[in-house]
Parts: C-alpha cells; sequence; structure tokens
C-alpha cells in the first residue's frame, strides 16, 4: 500500500511539472496589458509603448491603458489587484513603489507584497538648476545665497512626494536651509515657473531639462548621480561640486502582480532586456537622458528596496505628510 501512495504521488508531481511546463510553453497565448498610472507623454507612456511596439515586431501583442491619478496610486492599485497571470503588467516608478507608502498611510496597496519585480527600464539624475537671475554658479554658490537670504527663495517640484520634491528636501536637510517648497500637477508647469522667475530652484529629470538649459533659459549647478550625465556632459556631479549627499532620481520599471508565475517573470524580463537594448530603442532612450540599467528581477527588487529606505529616511526627518 506504501508503495501505491508513493507511486501515486510521483505521478502527481510529473503530472504538475508538465502542466507547469506546458503552461510556460503557451505564454503568451493572449494580449499582455501594461497598466500606466502617468499621463501619456512621459517617460513612464514612452518607455511602455515602446516596449509593446518591440513586442508586436516580435509577433505578440501588447497595449497600454492609462491609468491616472492620485499620484500613480490608482493605476498601481489596479495593477496589484489583476490576475497574477503574466497578462496584466505594470510600468511602476519610485513615487508608487518607493515614496507612497511613506506619505499615505491608506494607500490601498502593498508595493512590497503586493507586486514582484520584473526589469529595471530607465533611470535619470535630477539635475539642481536654477533662474538665470540666482547668482549662482555652484551649489556651494547657492547654499551661501540661500543663507543669505532666509525665507526669501522657494524651489519648485513636479508634485508633492516626488522624486524632485524630496532631491529638494534632501538637499534642504544636508545644509540646514530655508527655503519654500512649491508643488505643481506636472513637470512642465513647474519648470515653466522657474522659466518665469516665480521659483527660483528646481531638482528636475534631465530628459526634461535639456531643451531649457540648451536655450540657456535655467543654468545646471550639478547632477545627482554618481557619474556625469551623458546628455549633459559639461555639468558635474553634486560631489564632484563638493556637496555629496544628494543622491537618486526617478526610476522606472516593471511589475506584475504577486503570484504571478515565476517562467512568465522570467519571459518578460528576457523581452524587455532584448527591446531595451536593441540599439534603435537604447539610442532613442539615452538620448533623452536615459539610462537603461535592465538586469534581473533580484537586481531591480534590490534597488526598490535601497530607494524604499532612502526616501523613507528623508520623509520621516523631514516630517513630511500628505497634504
Amino acid at each position: 500500500m506504501k508503495d501505491f501512495f508513493r507511486t501515486l504521488a510521483a505521478a502527481c508531481a510529473v503530472s504538475a511539472a508538465l502542466a507547469s511546463s506546458a503552461t510556460a510553453q503557451q505564454y503568451p497565448s493572449q494580449p499582455i496589458k501594461i497598466i500606466v498610472s502617468l499621463a501619456p507623454g512621459g517617460v513612464a507612456d514612452i518607455t511602455a509603448r515602446a516596449f509593446a511596439a518591440k513586442l508586436g515586431g516580435a509577433g505578440f501583442t501588447a497595449v497600454v491603458e492609462n491609468r491616472t491619478g492620485a499620484g500613480g496610486a490608482i493605476g498601481a492599485d489596479a495593477a496589484a489587484k489583476s490576475a497574477p497571470d503574466g497578462y496584466t503588467i505594470y510600468m511602476g516608478f519610485h513615487a508608487t513603489q518607493s515614496i507612497l507608502p511613506h506619505l499615505n498611510a491608506k494607500l490601498p496597496y502593498d508595493p512590497a507584497k503586493d507586486f514582484l519585480p520584473i526589469v529595471f527600464v530607465a533611470t535619470s539624475p535630477n539635475v539642481l538648476i536654477v533662474h538665470p537671475s540666482v547668482p549662482a554658479k555652484s551649489p556651494q554658490e547657492l547654499v551661501a545665497y540661500i543663507k543669505a537670504n532666509p525665507g526669501k527663495l522657494s524651489y519648485g517640484s513636479p508634485g508633492f512626494g516626488s522624486s524632485g520634491h524630496l532631491a529638494g528636501e534632501q538637499f534642504k536637510q544636508l545644509h540646514n536651509l530655508d527655503i519654500a517648497h512649491v508643488h505643481y500637477r506636472g513637470a512642465a508647469p513647474a519648470l515653466q515657473d522657474l522659466v518665469a522667475g516665480h521659483v527660483q530652484v528646481m531638482f528636475d529629470i534631465v530628459a526634461l531639462t535639456k531643451e531649457q538649459l540648451e536655450g540657456g533659459r535655467v543654468r545646471a549647478l550639478a547632477v545627482t548621480s554618481a557619474k556625469r550625465e551623458p546628455a549633459i556632459p559639461d555639468v558635474p556631479t553634486m560631489t564632484e561640486a563638493g556637496m555629496p549627499g544628494v543622491e537618486g532620481g526617478p526610476w522606472f520599471g516593471l511589475f506584475a502582480p504577486a503570484g504571478t508565475p515565476r517562467a512568465a517573470i522570467d519571459w518578460l524580463n528576457a523581452q524587455a532586456v532584448k527591446a531595451f537594448s536593441a540599439p534603435d530603442l537604447k539610442q532613442r532612450l539615452t538620448a533623452m537622458g536615459l539610462t537603461i540599467p535592465l538586469g534581473t528581477p533580484e537586481e531591480f527588487g534590490k534597488h526598490v528596496s535601497a530607494e524604499t529606505q532612502r526616501w523613507g529616511d528623508v520623509i520621516r526627518k523631514g516630517n513630511i505628510k500628505m497634504e
């Protein structure tokens, strides 16, 4: 009788393995939906649509769905609650995965528990920029100018809890600065007000600032990355400028709902690495000031964890709360 049960258990294990193998071989057998929780035209949307196009060129069907609102939380929540079958994935980013959990105790999803990382798609350092009227040519000179004019300057950001907001807060904390934060509904209006002189300082994404820099409408003082940004090679890093400690910037990557089969995660990772390594797409994105890290799901997961820790520390130290 024992031999019978052993044989039965072995047969069940083999059947399960064969079923899993068959499922993996069949995937994907239907369209893949990529949820983007930011508006069309931004980096999350551009990279998601580029990936969908590459999948289409390889004979697979992928569609992009923009579900905006609540700083990205609406789209992230929809993705988190989708069936974990590999057919709904999410173009997540720094705010929804690493920042909002520290700002919103009632967030309807848990980024650490409800998602699995797939691949690190893109990142860009923030660049510290000022209005030309500000008589500072370096971060040190900016700090001195702000301290000489306490409460008179303000820094703009694309939104409350954005990477630009927290980079500004990090800068403010490190140097004990009296400077106000003004948050906007998006990077474009914030940058417009900086160009107009309504705010004097901003940490903005390189991809969105490059045109204004080239036109001389704003001045760049430093980038918040370990190495210089190829898109603006003459701008030093914060460390090179003698101001270490202000680091980071926006990043974007693909996630799947928790419970998604590993076979689907691996297939999506492989397809994404292939797509974003293609010379045409890589050149297009790097020209925008984006770096394309890619790598394994585990490597991306470590990055997300480190970012969650970093911004959590800044938020707690600054006692930053949702307005």
